[in-house]
């Protein structure tokens, strides 16, 4: 579903170039899903705005299936999100960039060190190695 994913993303006449893409991790669900799911990164160049991308985005997860349910962490046949882009923060309604819980979350920066470790985050200025390194450490038991 993946590797189906990013050849969409970057079809004959895609607005989207795919410069890079991450290996597929497995990680657990989040919420009351049981199942595990595949996670990837990519790095891609587009002219497109931030919102005009997340619509494109959207149209590519609803021809592979995908049906908004309204239930929040609900199974999903494709997720595919903006997490961070080269202009910095961005802020609309129901689209903000940096994704907001991306720096919590080891399947996201898992996939994205491979490609992009020296990235930043345009809200603390830490690299997702960075980020990453955080997520990991030993924290003490309370």
């Amino acid at each position: 579903m993946i590797a189906a994913a990013f050849a969409a993303l970057s079809g004959k006449r895609s607005p989207i170039r795919l410069v890079a893409t991450s290996q597929i991790v497995s990680s657990r669900p989040l919420g009351p899903s049981q199942r595990s799911y595949g996670n990837a990164a990519a790095v891609i160049e587009t002219s497109l705005t931030p919102p005009a991308l997340l619509a494109y985005l959207k149209q590519i997860e609803r021809a592979f299936g995908r049906r908004d349910s309204g239930q929040r962490w609900a199974a999903r046949v494709l997720d595919l999100d903006i997490i961070l882009w080269s202009g910095g923060i961005w802020a609309s309604k129901g689209l903000g960039i940096p994704h907001p819980e991306f720096a919590q979350r080891s399947f996201v920066l898992h996939p994205a060190i491979q490609i992009a470790a020296k990235w930043r985050d345009p809200l603390t200025g830490r690299t997702i190695r960075q980020l990453r390194a955080r997520l990991d450490r030993s924290r003490p038991i309370a």
